[in-house]
């Protein structure tokens, strides 16, 4: 042994060589931690023989608009379930037909797990994240952790679209102001399934307040057509174009659905089931009813208000991640049916979480670690499934006040959210003088 050997210091844990690894190579190990966690994910959705019975539902539908087939008195798979989804849809999912279910699902498998990864990238990105450590490294061993919550679990369970949703609508979020095909995400996303749709009216909103703003202050009209107006009007007019196409291919689906499935909304499925989370869902599992009616529409129409404004509030503040959190967490909570699955969000929630703890010290920083560390367990616990849920049953209809707690925690997640927006607008008071901008994202 050489006197420098000698001179090392010694480890007896052996962790210096990990240490050394991480430092030199951070995102071929983060790709490694997210290699495993990927496999063990894939492993376990087969041990526990996930049916991806939305997948088969799409590729019903595919197989119907491609031979000509009305798109909406169809039914598949032996739960008997109809197409919900706008015409445009089904054109999409028509590429599901051409190969085997059991390639289908495999390949459904690694592009959802794929979009998961790009999603914590956006969100990442969003959130202003990492500061030190290269953002593929960052993304993938945040998507190795995250991988396991319910929302992502469930979505891949059924062969689920969220996450396509999802990273169209963070694409055009984190695009800069000057990119001139920001808004087309959400304009396709909405053509797909209607609720991001919210996010166009949340930008035109915030559009519209900082038009009024510069128009007060002398500039002119052509300044006043601002980023967040040209990217609203480019989302409408993308989701325009969508139901175009599917009218032109799908005539007399397209006809049905927009002068009636659109406002069938029991057609979904049972209100009150506890995979409903949606504030329609929580009130009639409170109210003990299968249909809240009056109720649910005053509620949903003060939480849109509500959320609206918090949402273009943030962006006028130039707190991008949070408008877009608070707006998909209103659309979720106000949408007639929200899904377990639906949720996804809840991961940009939590990185969102994890920034503001990240940004500051102290007892502030405890704080936020807290709110991530409580709102990451209600996505992990799966509380919603420990109380009884059977299908046609009812029994969420007779839920005492704990079931009903634990059958509502992505709705109370989602108002603590709302809550919490209103509590910084409130810390951070009104904009003034020429406060008019947004903090730019760094996206291309």
């Amino acid at each position: 042994m050489t006197a420098l050997e000698l001179e090392q210091p010694t480890d007896p844990h052996g962790t210096a060589p990990v240490r050394s690894l991480l430092r030199r190579h951070p995102t071929l190990m983060a790709a490694l931690a997210c290699a495993v966690s990927f496999t063990a994910f894939w492993i376990a959705q087969r041990l526990a023989h996930v049916t991806m019975i939305d997948l088969m539902v799409y590729r019903a539908e595919g197989w119907t608009a491609r031979n000509g087939r009305d798109l909406y008195d169809m039914v598949a798979t032996s739960a008997h379930l109809p197409n919900t989804y706008p015409p445009f849809a089904a054109l999409l999912f028509t590429p599901l037909t051409l190969v085997s279910v059991p390639v289908m699902r495999t390949l459904a498998t690694a592009g959802n797990l794929a979009l998961f990864v790009c999603a914590v990238h956006l969100s990442l990105r969003l959130a202003g994240l990492p500061r030190r450590l290269p953002r593929p490294a960052a993304a993938l061993a945040v998507s190795a952790l995250l991988v396991w919550v319910e929302p992502v679990w469930t979505t891949l369970r059924y062969g689920q679209i969220n996450l396509l949703l999802a990273v169209l609508v963070l694409w055009d979020l984190t695009r800069k102001d000057t990119n001139r095909w920001a808004g087309a995400g959400i304009g396709i996303a909405a053509g797909i399934k209607l609720t991001p749709a919210l996010f166009a009216v949340f930008l035109a909103l915030a559009g519209a307040v900082r038009a009024g703003r510069l128009l007060r202050s002398g500039a002119g009209a052509r300044a006043a057509w601002n980023p967040w107006l040209r990217q609203a009007a480019v989302a409408t007019v993308t989701f325009l174009v969508t139901a175009l196409a599917a009218a032109l291919v799908l005539p007399r689906d397209s006809h049905r659905f927009w002068t009636g499935i659109v406002f069938a909304a029991d057609r979904v499925g049972e209100v009150e089931i506890t995979a409903n989370q949606s504030l329609r869902g929580a009130l009639a599992r409170l109210l003990h009813t299968h249909e809240p009616g009056t109720a649910y529409l005053v509620v949903a129409g003060l939480t849109t208000a509500l959320g609206l404004a918090l949402a273009a509030g943030s962006l006028l503040r130039g707190e991008r991640a949070w408008a877009a959190v608070a707006c998909a967490a209103t659309a979720l909570l106000v949408s007639p049916i929200s899904w377990s699955h639906h949720w996804v969000w809840g991961v940009p929630m939590l990185i969102l979480f994890g920034s503001e703890a990240l940004r500051r010290s102290g007892r502030a920083a405890r704080c936020w670690w807290a709110t991530a560390s409580v709102t990451g367990l209600i996505f992990c616990s799966f509380a919603l499934w420990w109380v009884p849920h059977h299908r046609h049953r009812h029994e969420e209809l007779h839920q005492n006040g704990v079931q009903m707690l634990l059958s509502d925690v992505y709705p109370i997640a989602g108002l603590a959210l709302l809550a919490l927006t209103a509590a910084r607008l409130w810390r951070l008071g009104e904009p003034g003088g020429r406060d008019l901008g947004v903090r730019p994202a760094d996206g291309g």
